[in-house]
C-alpha cells in the first residue's frame, strides 16, 4: 500500500470538508449508524475470526488477557457504538463557531472561528469499537483521518471501515476518500514520517506504543502515557459509598485507562471502616498489593514493586497516608495526571483535592470510570489527553477543532496606525458576526 498516496487523498478530501454544511455531516452519521445496524452480522462474523486467531496467541504468551478482552466486540458493544453516532446528529456543529469578535476600529473587524484540525492519523491496540467512534467523530468536526489498528483486530477493522465508507458514498458532497484504513506496523511507520501531510497522531494504547510514536514522529501527538487512577479516601468518607465506588472504578472494567490502580486511604478513617473496605474488595475479587498495615486488614498478593504500575486488571495498589496533602504528594509523584477521585463528606476538603492534584479528571464522591467521552456528553472520544496543550481530557469534537481568525476591512493599511498621527485602535468586543 502507497501510504503517502492514500494520505494525499485523504489530505486533500481535508481542505473540502470544512465547506461542508451541518446538514451533509449529520447525513453522513445517519448513515453510519444505518449501515452499522444492517450489517453488524458481517462485522462480528469477522470479530469472531480475529478472537479465533487472538486466542491462539493469548494461549501461546503471545497476547496480553487485557488486549484479548479489548478485542472481544459483543453485541451490546456495537448497539452502544451506534446509539453514541446517532446521539452525535444531535450534538451542536463545533466548526464554525465564533469564540470572539472584537472591532479594531471602524469598518475593520477581527473573529476568532473555529476550525477542523485537518489529517488526523489514529493508532490503536485490539479494540475494533473504535474505527466507527472514531471515523463519527472525524465526520461531525470536519477532518479526514487514516486509522491504524492493531494486527489482531485486523479482520474487524477491514469489514467496519468497509461498511462506514460504503456509507459515506451514498451520502452526496461528502468526500469517501476522507476516511481510510492502514493495516501494518510498516505501513504506520510510514505514516509517522509524513508530517507535511498529518496535521495531529492520536496513539491509543499501552506505553510502548505511545513512547514509539512519540520518538519517530515530527506530528504533534495527543494522549496518555499511563492510566495510572487514584482514590483518595478521607477521614469522613462514608463506608458504603467507598466500597461501591471503588469496587466499580476497579472491577467495572478493570482493562481500561480509567480504572483505579492506587488506593489511598487516610489513616485517620475508622478501622473497622478499612478493613470493611479492602475486604470487599477482595470479596469483588480483586488482589491487593500493599505492606503489613494493608496485611493486617486483609490478605495481599505481595508488595508493591512501583507505584506508577498500570495493572489493566483485578489488581490494586494500596497505601495508607497521614492526610490529605500526602494524598495530593503520592497522586502528583506517582500518578499518570489522568483521573483522580476524593471520598469525603467535606466540600472544602475536596475542593482543596481537586486544585491541588494535577490531573485532567479530578473527581468528588465518583468513580474514576467517568472519564469518558461518551459519559462527557461528547458522543464519543478519541482519546482522553493527559498533556496541558489544546485539549485535555477525554478529546471529543472540540477537542478536534482548532481556530482561524478571520480579519474584515474595508480598505485598511497598517502605516495608518503607525507615526505621530496614527490612527488609534477601538479593540471593541462586538457581539457574533450575523
Amino acid at each position: 500500500m502507497d501510504v503517502k498516496l492514500l494520505a494525499q487523498e485523504a489530505k486533500a478530501a481535508a481542505y473540502v470538508l470544512p465547506s461542508l454544511t451541518s446538514e451533509i455531516k449529520n447525513q453522513a452519521l445517519k448513515a453510519m449508524a444505518q449501515a452499522l445496524r444492517a450489517r453488524c452480522g458481517e462485522i462480528l462474523k469477522a470479530n469472531e475470526e480475529d478472537l479465533l486467531l487472538a486466542k491462539k496467541e493469548l494461549e501461546a504468551g503471545n497476547l496480553k488477557p487485557t488486549l484479548y478482552s479489548r478485542l472481544h466486540l459483543t453485541q451490546e458493544k456495537l448497539d452502544g457504538v451506534i446509539r453514541g453516532i446517532e446521539e452525535m446528529v444531535a450534538l451542536p456543529d463545533p466548526v464554525g463557531k465564533v469564540l470572539s469578535a472584537v472591532e479594531l476600529d471602524e469598518g475593520l473587524t477581527l473573529y476568532k472561528i473555529s476550525c477542523p484540525l485537518g489529517l488526523l492519523g489514529v493508532i490503536f491496540e485490539a479494540r475494533p469499537d473504535v474505527v466507527p467512534q472514531i471515523a463519527a467523530l472525524a465526520v461531525k468536526s470536519g477532518n479526514a483521518a487514516v486509522l491504524k489498528g492493531g494486527k489482531e483486530s485486523a479482520n474487524t477493522n477491514r469489514v467496519m471501515m468497509q461498511v462506514l465508507k460504503d456509507a459515506l458514498a451514498t451520502v452526496h458532497g461528502y468526500p469517501p476518500q476522507a476516511l481510510q484504513l492502514i493495516y501494518t506496523r510498516e505501513e504506520s511507520a510510514q505514516m509517522l514520517l509524513l508530517d507535511d501531510l498529518f496535521d495531529l497522531i492520536i496513539p491509543r494504547g499501552g506505553n510502548s506504543l505511545i513512547a514509539y510514536v512519540k520518538a519517530h514522529t515530527k506530528i504533534p501527538v495527543l494522549g496518555h502515557a499511563d492510566g495510572v487512577c487514584h482514590i483518595y479516601i478521607a477521614p469522613s468518607a462514608d463506608i458504603k459509598m467507598a466500597q461501591k465506588i471503588c469496587v466499580d472504578a476497579k472491577t467495572q472494567y478493570p482493562a481500561a485507562c480509567n480504572t483505579v490502580e492506587t488506593l489511598l486511604i487516610d489513616k485517620r478513617w475508622p478501622v473497622e471502616h478499612q478493613k470493611n473496605l479492602l475486604q470487599t474488595l477482595v470479596q469483588a475479587g480483586v488482589e491487593l498489593y500493599g505492606d503489613e498495615q494493608v496485611s493486617a486488614l486483609a490478605p495481599v498478593t505481595g508488595p508493591v514493586a512501583d507505584w506508577h504500575t498500570e495493572y489493566g486488571d483485578k489488581k490494586l495498589s494500596v497505601r495508607f497516608v497521614s492526610d490529605l496533602l500526602a494524598a495530593v504528594t503520592h497522586i502528583n509523584q506517582y500518578g499518570s495526571h489522568h483521573t483522580d477521585a476524593i471520598l469525603t463528606q467535606s466540600s472544602e476538603e475536596a475542593e482543596v483535592f481537586m486544585e491541588l492534584v494535577d490531573s485532567a479528571g479530578v473527581y468528588h464522591n465518583a468513580s474514576t470510570r467517568f472519564a469518558d467521552g461518551y459519559r462527557y456528553g461528547f458522543g464519543a472520544e478519541v482519546g482522553i489527553s493527559t498533556g496541558k496543550t489544546h485539549a485535555r481530557g477525554p478529546v471529543g469534537l472540540e477537542g478536534l477543532t482548532i481556530y482561524k481568525y478571520k480579519l474584515y476591512g474595508s480598505g485598511q493599511a497598517v502605516g495608518e496606525y503607525i507615526g505621530p498621527n496614527a490612527k488609534p485602535f477601538t479593540h471593541k468586543v462586538i457581539g457574533s458576526k450575523s
